[in-house]
């Protein structure tokens, strides 16, 4: 049984990491309506940006707000230079400018600060917790319980945020109707401008903490794909649903490996949750926050 509980509190524990990705998608889709293919080059840029400033001798704690600073900067220039002419668009158009973006900024990110893989110390040892493994018998990483901690609080601020204060509200309003919105005096642009800040700064967390466990490298980019099964599964305009996506999704992955892995050869983490996902959208297509799809025939 502690087995078991090891396994899943592992889970669950990555598992929030996923909402925190997810996260970043979810309030770009929420505001334009559009799939941001770009987040995972965002994540990259954010942690390579960080550890190229440290490298020109700045402490990490300032550091932290120069990047802040940059990638705030990065999100409001996209809704200027790349969203703002393409109000009232077709949404394959919104997405398929969020994939130009994104190998600009992987190149940008690269010319900048070079390609070598650097390593990412936060000061957090990833090494079991010594009194959880002597009284429950279970190995529980420290780095992986103060990252769950940063990013359970992250997510929580920000759902807190946007669904009691005014800017949540607008927010909430433009995702439902730019048209609409733009009539009853909502400055959309101004919106847009918020979300992809804000957007800048989950990028940049997700960055610091997936770059300090596996390298501040290209793979980074790679991390969003990871968000996909989470977004499916919670639905891709909900906040909580990023949330209970990710614990699922981390919770599944890592069972899947233990128990399932060993019948089928193993090496089942990586796509285990894409088939999770495919199964869930033949039942729930929206996701089990989104709303309702209503079909008439």
């Amino acid at each position: 049984m502690s087995f078991f509980l090891e396994v899943l509190i592992g889970g669950l524990l990555s598992g929030v990491m996923y909402s925190l990705v997810a996260l970043g998608f979810v309030l770009i889709y929420k505001a334009s309506g559009v799939f941001n293919f770009a987040q995972g080059a965002m994540v990259f840029f954010a942690a390579l940006t960080f550890v190229g400033v440290t490298e020109l001798g700045v402490s990490p704690w300032l550091a932290f707000p120069i990047t802040l600073a940059a990638m705030v900067l990065l999100g409001l220039a996209t809704e200027r230079v790349v969203l703002r002419p393409l109000v009232n668009q077709p949404q394959i158009t919104l997405f398929m400018a969020t994939i130009g973006l994104t190998f600009f900024i992987e190149g940008l990110a690269q010319m900048m600060w070079g390609a070598n893989v650097r390593g990412l110390d936060l000061g957090l040892q990833d090494e079991p917790l010594e009194w959880v493994s002597d009284r429950f018998g279970m190995s529980i990483s420290k780095f992986d319980l103060a990252a769950a901690g940063v990013a359970a609080i992250l997510v929580t601020s920000l759902a807190l945020f946007f669904s009691r204060t005014r800017i949540g509200r607008a927010l909430r309003a433009v995702a439902d109707d730019h048209q609409a919105a733009l009539a009853v005096g909502i400055p959309l642009q101004q919106i847009w401008g918020i979300v992809w800040g804000v957007a800048g700064f989950v990028a940049l967390v997700a960055g610091l903490l997936w770059g300090a466990r596996n390298g501040v490298q290209f793979a980074l980019t790679f991390v969003a794909l990871k968000a996909l099964p989470v977004l499916i599964l919670g639905g891709f305009e909900s906040i909580p649903g990023a949330i209970v996506g990710g614990l699922i999704i981390g919770a599944s992955e890592k069972l899947a490996e233990v128990y399932i892995g060993p019948m089928v050869g193993g090496g089942i983490e990586g796509w285990f949750p894409y088939v999770l996902a495919l199964l869930f959208l033949l039942v729930r297509p929206e996701g089990l926050f989104g709303e309702k799809i209503i079909r008439r025939i």
